[in-house]
């Protein structure tokens, strides 16, 4: 209850600001721009190792990435470029994160770590083609938004890694950004996996592989 509470008072703070936003005849494009451009200072305090800073940092952008498409709808701007810009600088803004990442355990510093670096290379693999396979699906079928790993939750998980990270720390939640790393590799692989499969089930692929097989099987 009291954690519902929470989520309808910051809902009403985030509809507060879409309306003064959308009142005040800001381009639901330029909040786009913004969200990214945060995206790519966060990558870069990555690189450098400051990870909680880059934490906060990803809070703010996906702020303004929440609220370029309610302002959008809101002030009558939804347009085809909008959700293509939107959809094109997501992409982007997952791609600065991993590639700060992997900088900053490529270097040659106490965290520097192989193991880190190939599975943040992964992770990117895998998100890259999580919404490449989505994006592809819908256009054989209305809708592809299947797999528990999609870019909501590979935002939370990279703020909870970044937030954790306090090195020397003995506490058992803290510097679980490899935890992190692994759950984004395996899970964005499995992800992509599912889509895959609900793809071809959707699309009538299945059935119509079935109706082949029944075919060649029915007696002449």
């Amino acid at each position: 209850m009291f954690g519902a509470s929470i989520g309808r008072a910051g809902q009403r703070i985030i509809d507060a600001m879409v309306r003064w936003l959308a009142y005040g005849h800001i381009n639901p494009n330029f909040l786009t721009v913004i969200g990214v451009a945060l995206n790519v200072g966060c990558g870069l305090l990555f690189g450098l190792g400051h990870f909680f800073a880059a934490g906060i940092t990803l809070i703010v952008a996906n702020l303004f990435d929440m609220l370029d498409g309610q302002v959008a709808r809101l002030s009558g701007r939804v347009t085809r470029f909008g959700g293509f810009l939107d959809s094109s600088l997501d992409r982007l803004s997952d791609m600065v994160i991993f590639v700060g990442l992997m900088v900053f355990y490529a270097r040659i510093t106490e965290f520097h770590s192989t193991l880190n670096v190939f599975l943040a290379g992964a992770g990117l693999m895998g998100s890259v083609m999580v919404s490449y396979a989505s994006a592809r699906a819908e256009s054989l079928i209305p809708k592809c938004d299947v797999g528990f790993l999609r870019r909501p939750e590979r935002v939370v998980l990279f703020i909870i890694g970044a937030l954790s990270t306090h090195p020397g720390s003995t506490n058992f939640f803290a510097n679980r950004m490899q935890a992190v790393l692994w759950v984004l590799a395996v899970g964005s692989a499995e992800t992509e996996n599912v889509e895959t499969q609900s793809s071809y089930t959707q699309s009538g692929s299945g059935s119509e592989r079935r109706a082949e097989q029944r075919l060649l099987h029915k007696p002449s």
